[in-house]
């Protein structure tokens, strides 16, 4: 039989990355946290944290803080039915893995909707995103991929619309002659990370061909807009967040007409599919508002 007490400290370390923290978040002393992770690993035989700054799990203690976080949600889904009996319980935890341009545009309002959740996201590419699914490390994703992974439900939520755009000072600079192969091969554009393939992908779509630009790599969602205003690139924004400079005449796009939309979908864990069908009906809700059909 496991030992939740333990299992919870476990937890808290990993998610605070500190035995101090985990114990100002449990209420207890650090040195009752030590000894109940001490007690977990001469149970269980293995290492489930490696200390450090800050402190991480092993694979084994990543997989107890997933159980601790089904667990919390299965209890989570029976709240109105435990309210009486575990009064002062903590909000159970879920942790998500989302890419950074839905949480910039829509996520957040998906997750203001939800009520007595807390949320540990994990940031990823919507390409990558359902990898931490499939190792088990997150409990539901926004991801690209709308083939389920093994024991998971997958509802479409839309498109996201990226339109490549510049401010017109840069389009002046470094376009006088209009859009072609031998300009946008010197051009600088903006990528968001290593994993960031739009802009390859809208280069191929509008040439016919693999142009490698000189490139600026900012993994921020409002920086790559800030970016485009500043004149520093060319890139490809989501249209929510670049509507309101396209209107006020602040960017352009590269090549009207030319937008890239990308499907995202919703898929979760269906082990807790009753406790996470609020959340849900939260994200479907928002992404309808926000994402193109």
């Amino acid at each position: 039989m496991l030992d939740y007490p333990s299992l919870e400290a476990v937890a808290a370390v990993v998610q605070t990355g500190s035995f101090e923290k985990a114990a100002r978040q449990l209420g207890i002393t650090p040195s009752a946290v030590s000894q109940r992770v001490k007690l977990l690993e001469e149970r269980l035989g293995a290492i489930v944290i490696v200390r450090g700054q800050p402190c991480t799990a092993t694979p084994l203690g990543t997989r107890l803080c997933r159980h601790v976080e089904s667990v919390g949600l299965l209890e989570y889904g029976l709240q109105a039915d435990l309210a009486s009996l575990l009064p002062g319980r903590r909000p159970a935890t879920l942790r998500i893995a989302v890419n950074a341009d839905s949480l910039a545009t829509w996520f957040i309002d998906a997750m203001a909707a939800t009520d007595g959740l807390l949320f540990d996201l994990v940031l990823d590419d919507q390409d990558h995103s359902a990898d931490w699914l499939r190792r088990g490390e997150v409990s539901a994703a926004v991801t690209a991929h709308a083939e389920p992974v093994q024991g998971c439900g997958s509802r479409p939520l839309g498109a996201m619309r990226y339109l490549a755009t510049a401010s017109p000072a840069f389009m002046r600079r470094w376009f006088p002659n209009g859009l072609d192969d031998d300009a946008l091969a010197r051009a600088p554009c903006l990528c968001f990370n290593a994993k960031d393939a739009l802009q390859s992908r809208w280069i191929a779509r509008v040439t016919g061909r693999a142009i490698a630009p000189p490139t600026h790599w900012l993994p921020s969602s409002h920086a790559f807009v800030d970016a485009a205003l500043a004149g520093l690139g060319w890139g490809m924004n989501p249209e929510p967040l670049a509507r309101p400079h396209l209107a006020a005449g602040r960017l352009v796009e590269l090549q009207p007409g030319t937008a890239l939309d990308v499907p995202l979908f919703w898929q979760w864990s269906r082990a807790i599919d009753t406790a996470l069908a609020p959340m849900t009906a939260a994200v479907l809700a928002a992404a309808d508002r926000h994402l193109a059909c």
